[in-house]
């Protein structure tokens, strides 16, 4: 990366230059060259970082104001960021391949997901689910183990894994990791609601976790249109009162 390689150079130099001109002492010129090349490295990461950081925000608002393909576009332009500094690209990718997710492209959704940051829990989580529906389970296992490894304290992490393994026929797996997931969330009451359900033998409920949900297209769209109807109606009601 740019910044290291930068970083590097720059620590190199100075340790030359006070050598050759300030002090014979190595270990001083040692010192100086690490408080360079520390300086340096961080300069140049918040620079990039806010780079990105405009970038994702604009995007994002693409996105509101459903224009996906102009924020895929935004997007795609900041990967020459990824030269910079390290994850730039993964979580670039990450963003691309939800925003193909969240349109239904699958397809093209998948390998920009498979690229993605595995700190991003949704886009992890949205590519562990495209595993489940091309029948790749142990993509899909070993997927969501990552995202929760790097994402211990999201509860719709292990939510969505359950519910993937309950698909499957795995309902005894489901319910460890939901077990799992109560512990390192501190009691979430929807992961102790889905374990009840499981261990009685009843479907997981997932519209606790709100609107998150529907974005993962696990919902049937039909369910999703009686959903946004009900809401238009309660929505006329209170206007016409």
């Amino acid at each position: 990366m740019l910044n290291m390689l930068i970083s590097i150079t720059a620590s190199f130099f100075t340790t030359a230059l006070m050598l050759r001109f300030v002090t014979d002492n190595s270990w001083i010129a040692m010192a100086a060259s690490m408080l360079v090349f520390l300086a340096s490295f961080i300069l140049i990461t918040r620079i990039v970082m806010k780079k990105v950081g405009n970038l994702m925000q604009s995007a994002q608002r693409d996105v509101l104001a459903n224009r996906g393909d102009r924020a895929i576009k935004t997007l795609k332009d900041g990967f020459k960021l990824g030269n910079w500094q390290f994850y730039v690209k993964p979580q670039i990718n990450s963003q691309i391949g939800s925003i193909h997710y969240l349109k239904r492209e699958f397809s093209e959704a998948l390998p920009y997901l498979e690229k993605g940051f595995v700190r991003n829990w949704v886009s992890m989580s949205m590519l562990g689910i495209s595993y489940m529906k091309k029948n790749k389970t142990g993509k899909m296992h070993s997927t969501f183990e990552k995202t929760m490894t790097g994402n211990r304290k999201e509860p719709m992490v292990y939510a969505l894994y359950a519910y993937c393994l309950e698909q499957i026929g795995e309902r005894n797996k489901a319910i460890e990791v939901l077990k799992k997931g109560l512990k390192k969330t501190g009691d979430d009451e929807r992961l102790t609601e889905n374990i009840a359900l499981l261990e009685g033998g009843k479907k997981m409920k997932m519209k606790g976790f709100g609107d998150a949900w529907y974005q993962f297209h696990l919902e049937k769209q039909g369910a999703i249109i009686k959903k946004q109807t009900k809401a238009m109606t309660g929505r006329r009601k209170q206007v016409l009162r």
